[in-house]
């Protein structure tokens, strides 16, 4: 798997100031996605422990609220065994911050997989050009959905956070 960039101070994927890695590989090719240097599997740069080394060293910082996962595409089959590497590890050593992730496929699709054990929120559905909305917050179309995963898991059905009402600290 490889990863297309890695940012130390993102402010615009998830609340606060955040480290943000995205993934390289996405076959859903969504109309004016806002990264489609990201859809092609061959590009970017491998993701190894180094790559993970250096997002905890990066998130080592107070000020720092969480991770957030794009891409290209973290949840698809070639990327999930390393996002999940990532997302364990983070969550190990910093069992205080948050885990935001960026997804073309639905939690329901996912609900099943490990990786969610770990994730805090996950913004799941494909990005529809139709539908998008610029006021929207962390996403770009209405369709996508704003979900809190753990409390999605332990009540078996989808949980979506209300993010005009909800302060997220």
């Amino acid at each position: 798997m490889n990863y297309n960039k890695i940012r130390k101070m993102d402010i615009s994927n998830g609340p606060g100031v955040r480290v943000s890695i995205f993934m390289q590989g996405c076959e859903f090719h969504c109309k004016n996605c806002f990264n489609p240097e990201t859809w092609d599997f061959k590009k970017g740069k491998e993701f190894t422990d180094k790559t993970i080394e250096r997002v905890l060293e990066l998130a080592d910082k107070e000020y720092i609220q969480g991770l957030s996962i794009l891409g290209g595409e973290p949840m698809h089959p070639k990327n999930i065994d390393n996002t999940l590497k990532l997302v364990k590890v983070f969550k190990e050593k910093y069992p205080e911050k948050d885990i935001w992730v960026w997804s073309g496929f639905l939690f329901d699709n996912l609900k099943d997989k490990e990786v969610l054990k770990y994730i805090n929120v996950l913004v799941d559905g494909q990005y529809k050009d139709e539908l998008h909305d610029f006021r929207l917050k962390f996403r770009g179309s209405s369709n996508q959905r704003v979900i809190d995963v753990q409390k999605s898991l332990k009540r078996g059905k989808v949980c979506e956070i209300n993010l005009d009402e909800e302060i997220i600290v």
